[in-house]
Formats: C-alpha cells, structure tokens, sequence
C-alpha cells in the first residue's frame, strides 16, 4: 500500500536537511558493559559549532522555563539564561522566547551544543534529522507548535535522570505544546538516540496533521544489539502491549486510523506509514544503515528498491563482535573504505585518494556523489559513553570539534560543570586561533593540499591524543576526584589538543610544499591517474637528435629521460654523473 505524501514545503532546502548520523550500542553489545551513543552533526556552513555547560539551577515556585526558536546558526542562542557560553556580546540583544512553560523545581546541569548531549545525571543523546509525512512551523513564525528537537533534548536533559524519563518528558511536552521540525519533507521530522547507563531507546517524532501537537514513538534498544539511523525512520512494527519496549504517543494509532492507513488488529509499521522515505537521492540514508553495520560486523545487502517500503535492514541487530568507543569514532571517519563504494578511489578522490565531495547544489548536472558517514561538512561528532557513577566517574561526553577524520575526540565527564574555554569559541565566520573549531577545521582543510599523505600525520597526531584522553579517564575513574580537579584535567588536555593542532598546519605545509616530501624527493601522480586524466594525450617529446661520437650512435632524449629521472636532492648530482658517463658521445 502507497500513502499519499502530506509534507508541507514551507522552506527551501539547506544544509540541515543533508544531515546527521546516528549509531546506538545496548550495555551487552559493548565491550566494557556501557550504553553508547553518538551523533556526526553534519549540518554544514554557517552552523554553531560550540559546546557549552548549562548549570543546573534552583527554580522558585510558579517559575516559568522560556522556549526559544531552533536557531541552529551561529548564534544559536544570545541571552543570561543559559550560562557563560551565550552571554550577549557587544552590539548583540538577547533572543526574545516564542513561549513558556511551567519551570521544575530544581534542573540538572546539562552539556550542550545544537542539540542536548548528556546530563549530570549521564543521560545523553544523538539526534538524527528525518523526512515525514507531515510538516508545520513553529510560533511566530507562521505556526502554533512551540517544540524543536533542539528544545526537546534539552529541557529532557535538565529534567530527566533516565533515558525513559527523557523519552516520556519529551513526548508530554511535544504532545501538549506542538512540534516543529525543519519545513521541508526533508526535515520535518525527527530522531534521538537516548540512553543512560542502563538502556538506551531510539526516538522518533513528527508534528500531528493540524500542526499543534506530536506523532511519537520509542523502541528499546536490546542490551545485546546495535542500531543505526541516517535521516530516516527506522522503528517499524509497534507492539502497542509491550510498555517496557514501546512508548509512545496515542496519536500514532489515530493519526493512521483517520487517514485510512490502518486498521485496529493489523500490524502498524512507523516508518512505511509515517517517514516520508529517503531524500537528496536514493541511497542517502540506506548507504550508511549499510555501511555503520558493515563495521559493526553485519553482512547486509547494499540493495534495495524504496527504503521506505522494503525493510531491508533491521531496527537494531547483534554485532559481530564487543563493540568499543573507538569503534564508534571508526564509523564516523568511515568513506566505505574497501569496499565497491570506496569514496578514496576513482578520479574523483583525485591523485590523493580524497573521499570528501564538496557541496554541488548550485549546479545544473544532474547526478549524485555517494553520501559517505564521514563528511567534510561536519560541525561536530560525539559519543556519549553511558557508564555508572558508582565506581567510575560515570558517562562520557567524547567531543570532536568538526570533520570527524580529522577531530581528536576529547573525554568530558558527566562531573564536570565547565567546558575549556577554546571549546566554547566557533563562530564559524571568524578564524580564531584560540579557538578548537577552528584548530580542526584549518588542519582538514589544509591536509587536502596532499591528502592521502597529510592525513597520515594527522591520523598519527589524533591516535596520541586520543590515547591521552583515554588514560586521564582511567586515572580519573581511579581518583574519583571532585569537579574543580575533573575541570582542570579536561582543561589541560583540551590544551594539549588545541596547541598541537595549531601546529599541524606548519608540519604539513613544510613537509609536503611544492609537491616534494621534506623539499627533497618529488611526490609525482600516480600512473592509473595520469592516464585517465589524458597525461598520455599531452605534448610529445622534442624531436630525437642523434650525436655520433665515434662509437655507437646515441639519442640526446635519452639523456635527457636518464636525468629526469635521478632524484631531487643530494642525489642528483651523482646520478646526473651516472647519465652522462653511459652517453658515450659525452666521454
């Protein structure tokens, strides 16, 4: 059965809508026993890139909590509400709410960039932007619906000590108050990966058909399995009897009953009746279910006719082996490298096997590159490592700044009540040598000059580091130490972090300038690429002179082949010698 598509196109296209990975690990698919979870924000120019600690606070009796417009540029937020990291600057005004809701009496302190990302209380969260069948906008901006995703894990955050609350307070809210998503089919709807040390859920959301309330749905993730969402829906058949794996939202049955699209006994699948399938091309989304299960350990197909319909791939599935963080970090850099998809081969990856393809919305080719996990527009990634806080520090917030391949991933504990300073400055418009953002956004983009081997240093750099920050937590979990010592541990690590990256750019300059390694020996195309870029159709050699010298006859091309081919450097001048002693007519 087809449903008829009821998106409501309110607003062009953008980067939002090209966006985000997400991958989600039960406590027994782990190798350490924790719940993770992560998020590749691949929202692309102009997007604020910062993460900030928002304190939790004591609220009087009949406080009111303000609800703020999902502005996702930088400034995502100007005000004296949210902590240090938004406080107005000069020339700025603070943003005006598009409505309140009743405060809570008191609110844990949370770690924030666009969306919430873990709690105090190490609950956290990755978000995934997905079509749906169903749009509208927010308040004061032509709509009646007061909840963006944004807002929705944030405020969960503040108020929830588990996965399952943050999930139950999402949904009351969203139902109560209306949600919003991007505009577009493309983005108007919704998914989060929510977890604590004990359980994880994937969540999925979309405005009701009027637009003042919510479509939701939750699925547990089982202990010992894993799970991927990539830009659309992946829940399919709700067992509305089984409250301990499901929740979710009473309109889920209406909604579809109304529409026609089910039948009270039948089996109700979310995704086939409410995503709105995959967008930019076929593919999009499924390429990368593909891909982060291939990492996982799963052999699935790569094939399918329309996601939307075709359940080719599980919800969740058991890997193949105990997974850990860094295989997560894996997944985020992953191009398919290996495989028939590998974005680090062909001509279009170049002499330097580049996997990334810049943005092409404004040409009139018609065509798609392969939407790999790791990606060069990247904002952020991170991981949350959802642990107990009785005998650890309790969960991670692993943070990296940027493109996820070229991102040191630094550890920042639930105990923690600041962020380092230079995690706090990424306007994007501004380069800023004190700023993270920026440290790992000028090291990608300057390893592009000889990628395939910039990278290699870069690669080198980020394993130390990322060693590092995995040894301060296991000295952390040792000490249990207070907040001031937990703050001052990730301040001088992120330090660490921050200066060798500014120092990178130098290394790859002087090492790879002028296309030689170390000014010395010439780093020259490899052969399949001058041969299909035409190098062979270039001009011919000078015509060939031939010089007698008593002897044998000797064609000065020859020669001169002989010396192109001895080495820059110190070695030049001996096997120039070399050249010339063999031409006979020269002796």
């Amino acid at each position: 059965m087809k449903f008829v598509t009821l998106a409501i196109a309110v607003v062009s296209i953008s980067d939002r809508a090209a966006a985000c990975t997400t991958l989600v690990v039960g406590k027994r698919a782990s190798a350490d026993g924790s719940v993770l979870l992560s998020h590749s924000d691949d929202s692309g120019a102009g997007f604020d890139a910062r993460l900030c600690f928002v304190p939790g606070l004591d609220h009087a009796e009949g406080s009111l909590r303000p609800v703020y417009f999902a502005q996702e540029s930088f400034p995502r937020h100007i005000g004296t509400d949210r902590g240090d990291c938004y406080l107005p600057q000069a020339g700025e005004t603070p943003y005006e709410p598009i409505g309140y809701i009743p405060e809570v009496k008191r609110t844990f302190g949370i770690f924030e960039a666009t969306y919430g990302l873990l709690n105090e209380k190490g609950v956290g969260m990755g978000e995934s932007t997905c079509s749906g069948v169903f749009g509208t906008k927010a308040r004061g901006h032509g709509g009646q619906a007061l909840f963006s995703i944004d807002a929705l894990s944030r405020v969960s955050l503040e108020r929830a000590a588990t996965a399952r609350d943050a999930i139950t307070i999402m949904g009351s809210l969203a139902e109560e108050y209306g949600f919003y998503g991007e505009g577009t089919f493309e983005g108007s709807a919704e998914s989060l990966m929510v977890g604590d040390a004990d359980e994880a859920f994937m969540f999925h959301i979309l405005p009701d058909p009027d637009g003042t309330s919510a479509i939701w749905v939750a699925r547990r993730v089982p202990d010992d399995e894993v799970g991927v969402t990539a830009n659309m829906f992946v829940i399919r058949e709700v067992d509305f009897n089984d409250e301990h794996n499901y929740l979710f939202s009473e309109s889920v049955r209406t909604v579809a009953q109304e529409k026609g699209w089910w039948t009270t006994g039948e089996p109700l699948d979310f995704t086939k009746i409410y995503s709105d399938g995959e967008y930019a091309h076929k593919f999009y989304s499924g390429r990368r279910v593909w891909g982060a299960y291939r990492l996982f350990g799963q052999n699935f197909s790569d094939d399918y006719e329309d996601l939307r319909y075709n359940a080719t791939y599980p919800v969740t599935a058991k890997p193949g082996q105990p997974i850990t963080v860094n295989d997560l970090f894996r997944i985020h850099r992953d191009h398919y490298e290996g495989t028939k998809y590998d974005m680090t081969q062909g001509l279009a990856a170049g002499p330097w096997a580049d996997p990334d393809r810049w943005s092409d919305w404004n040409t009139e080719v018609q065509g798609s590159w392969e939407r790999s996990i790791g990606l060069f527009r990247t904002s952020e990634t991170h991981v949350v490592q959802a642990r107990k806080a009785d005998k650890s520090i309790g969960s991670l917030l692993w943070y990296g700044p940027h493109n996820a391949d070229a991102t040191v991933f630094l550890p920042v504990p639930q105990s923690a009540t600041e962020v380092p300073e230079s995690y706090k400055i990424a306007n994007p418009n501004v380069l800023n040598r004190t700023s993270a953002y920026w440290a790992h956004k000028y090291v990608f983009n300057i390893a592009k000059m000889k990628y395939s081997y910039a990278m290699e240093d870069v690669k080198s750099e980020r394993d130390v580091l990322e060693a590092a920050g995995a040894e301060m937590v296991a000295d952390l979990d040792e000490a249990m130490p207070g907040a001031t010592t937990v703050n001052q541990k990730v301040a001088e690590l992120a330090q660490t972090v921050l200066s060798t990256w500014w120092g990178l750019p130098d290394t790859i300059v002087s090492k790879y300038a002028d296309g030689f390694l170390n000014d010395g020996e010439a780093l020259g195309y490899p052969d399949w690429w001058l041969r299909a870029v035409g190098y062979e159709n270039g001009p011919p050699p000078p015509p060939s002179q031939t010089v007698s010298s008593g002897s044998s006859a000797l064609d000065v091309v020859r020669l001169e082949q002989c010396v192109r081919s001895c080495p820059v450097g110190d070695r030049f001048a001996p096997c120039m010698q070399s050249c010339q002693a063999r031409a006979a007519f020269l002796v």
